[in-house]
């Protein structure tokens, strides 16, 4: 439970921050950590060959998830936050946690959801306001 609140915590802290500064690019910000967060795994698995492969793949599916999302639209860099974290929770059952921080996967998934509804958020929030600019 900790694990989550502090997820949870930790990805609305990270929404602010982007948010008080306005002059980042939100598609690029969070495309950087999508493409960051896969790499949390290779990381921590590098001492293993058979895991560094899978995770060294699920690294390189998000990075082209977050370009996607950089270059094109906010869903992909929603669906690939909330594809990492359901990543997050499948590896516990298709992999060795032994090289994965305890409460790791609850930790992420949250974050990754926090981050993934905020980017559906401002996608709904930027269609709705295109949309009251057609019809004025």
């Amino acid at each position: 439970m900790k694990a989550s609140i502090i997820g949870i915590s930790s990805g609305i802290i990270i929404i602010i921050i982007f948010a008080v500064l306005k002059r980042f690019d939100k598609k690029i910000i969070y495309g950087l950590i999508l493409g960051g967060i896969g790499f949390l795994y290779v990381g921590f698995t590098w001492s293993d060959f058979d895991l560094l492969i899978i995770t060294s793949v699920q690294a390189i599916f998000f990075v082209f998830l977050a370009y996607w999302g950089m270059k094109g639209n906010l869903y992909f860099l929603a669906a690939g936050y909330f594809l990492h974290g359901l990543w997050d929770i499948v590896y516990g059952q298709v992999a060795s946690m032994a090289f994965i921080p305890p409460h790791y996967d609850l930790f992420c998934l949250t974050i990754d959801f926090t981050i993934g509804f905020y980017l559906l958020f401002l996608k709904y929030r930027s269609r709705a306001g295109n949309a009251s600019k057609v019809t004025v």
